[in-house]
């Protein structure tokens, strides 16, 4: 009969409790369980088992380069950032909110790694984020025009919750990538939050991509709700200075005075 029991449960893929059947059949023959509380053991064990293949795909699906987390992040080297705020915001209210980050500071500061903590914490939470470097998101939207699949990407890419997008710094731009990029933006504007991380202030933006009033239209969408996070602090890829090794008291002869006598 157990024989029969796992076939079927295979062929229904139910592994969860396939994995845990023969463990709770022998504790139901030990203890002699009602059989309500049995089964009731065996749906909490497939339960289980969904829930953590339906996180490891979401961080499969996030694309993170870096294990980085809110725990592995060095406040104490960064007194730019406002441990209490992060902290804050990996509540994920701002998802419930569809409010967007942006964080802002010179390279090395921490920014990804903010970013990267809050988008794993989201999926952690069941949320299914993308993570994105700009350049690679740009180029994939104008790879997009030649086979005419725009459209498509773009319903993608309107989907996650949150898009973060790293470094939108002095990248070089078509005009093709900017009108693409803000149709993305328009997409996502008050349906889902998007994190960016950059170098850049907004208003130098206007360099970035040379067309004004599409700057003011993409800045107008992602800063009506949007929390923004200046980070002016000392580059965490400058390595911690050596401790100082304890400063030994003088010895009790050292301590003496020079007239004093033997």
């Amino acid at each position: 009969m157990r024989d029969q029991l796992h076939e079927q449960l295979a062929q229904l893929r139910l592994r969860g409790i396939k994995a845990a059947l023969e463990a709770e059949l022998d504790r139901a023959e030990r203890e002699g369980s009602p059989p309500a509380e049995v089964l009731w053991r065996l749906l909490a064990a497939e339960q289980a088992h969904r829930r953590e293949q339906s996180l490891a795909y979401r961080l499969t699906q996030a694309k993170l380069p870096w294990r980085w987390t809110l725990d592995s992040f060095p406040f104490e080297r960064q007194p730019g950032v406002d441990r209490g705020q992060i902290r804050a915001l990996a509540g994920l209210d701002f998802l419930r909110r569809n409010e967007n980050i942006l964080l802002i500071g010179p390279p090395g500061t921490g920014k990804t790694g903010i970013a990267i903590a809050l988008l794993r914490e989201a999926c952690l939470n069941g949320h299914p984020g993308r993570f994105y470097n700009a350049q690679l998101l740009l180029d994939e939207l104008y790879a997009s025009l030649a086979d005419r699949s725009t459209p498509k990407l773009l319903a993608q890419l309107a989907r996650f919750q949150p898009l973060l997008i790293d470094e939108l710094g002095y990248l070089s731009l078509k005009p093709e990538q900017s009108n693409a990029f803000f149709r993305l933006m328009d997409q996502r504007y008050g349906r889902v939050s998007t994190v960016i991380t950059t170098n850049l202030e907004p208003t130098a933006w206007y360099e970035l991509v040379a067309n004004k009033p599409l700057v003011d239209a993409l800045l107008d969408r992602l800063q009506h709700r949007c929390i923004t996070i200046r980070i002016d602090g000392p580059s965490l890829r400058t390595p911690e200075p050596p401790s100082s090794p304890p400063t030994k008291s003088p010895s009790k002869s050292a301590r003496r005075s020079p007239n004093s006598s033997n």
